[in-house]
């Protein structure tokens, strides 16, 4: 079975099994990334309430936590989930949004990464990093970064994935123009999408929601996040072939999600083993 295939039976499964992801994520996406959950056929549950979030997480088969929009109750909430998931074995996504803006958001993650084990940790370059270590400078919760060339380097991209995935013991993905995910010695680059993508909010937390439906199914994190990350920038292309600009692509990206098929993600993905 090629990358393709096995990223187009994973959805199929989605589809079969509709596993419950649940999600502490930010004000500013919770509409469009439970949508994009639902739309490739995994059920979304929002709750972030400290008081409740162990309870929701024991009946979920996954558990995507987001940085976005921080606080002192989320940041309770995050960690309260993330414990519960790691007893039971339920694998954790973790976006870390803006992760170098503020200090606030700094020690959170921060305090994630080392108290939690996460299946997959995805952001933009930026993000990962600050994750690895590199003296980067985001703009605010911007993917764009000071750095110049070295910003639209591919073979830099590459290193900051392997260099994350290293340090955390974790798949990591950064997301861009093309995709890149790391797991050990395993590297893959996706490089389906649409740049109408970058035109619309929360782009990225949505590619994070995808990306916990995946790993709900599939027993393999790496093969969860680039078979994820294949089918949103599908969906991506099929939404801008009708779109007329970033309103209407953001409806048709619902729609061209719900009428994925499994066969069609195995024919359009675009997906190569480094």
């Amino acid at each position: 079975m090629t990358l393709e295939e096995k990223a187009g039976a994973i959805l199929e499964k989605i589809r079969e099994e509709r596993p419950l992801v649940h999600h502490v994520t930010n004000i500013v996406v919770a509409n469009i990334t439970a949508n994009i959950t639902l739309a490739f056929g995994a059920a979304p549950v929002m709750a972030d309430a400290p008081e409740e979030v162990e309870d929701m997480v024991a009946q979920a088969q996954a558990l995507v936590l987001n940085t976005g929009t921080p606080s002192r109750a989320g940041w309770e909430a995050m960690l309260r989930a993330g414990r519960a998931a790691n007893r039971s074995g339920i694998p954790v996504v973790l976006d870390p949004v803006g992760v170098g803006a503020t200090q606030f958001r700094k020690d959170l993650v921060h305090e994630l990464v080392s108290e939690l084990k996460f299946a997959v940790i995805r952001g933009n370059l930026a993000e990962m990093g600050m994750l690895a270590g590199e003296a980067v400078r985001p703009r605010g919760v911007d993917s764009r970064l000071e750095e110049g060339a070295r910003a639209e380097d591919e073979n830099w991209r590459a290193k900051i994935a392997r260099a994350v995935a290293e340090r955390f013991q974790t798949v990591a993905v950064v997301t861009g123009r093309r995709d890149f995910v790391a797991s050990g010695r395993r590297l893959a680059r996706v490089e389906n999408g649409h740049p109408l993508l970058t035109a619309i909010t929360g782009s990225g937390c949505m590619a994070t929601a995808v990306i916990g439906a995946w790993v709900a199914v599939a027993e393999d994190a790496f093969l969860a996040a680039y078979g994820a990350l294949a089918a949103y920038g599908v969906a991506a292309e099929l939404a801008a072939e009708k779109a007329g600009g970033p309103g209407t692509f953001q409806a048709y990206l619902f729609d061209a999600a719900h009428h994925l098929t499994g066969e069609v993600l195995a024919q359009r993905a675009r997906v190569a083993l480094l």
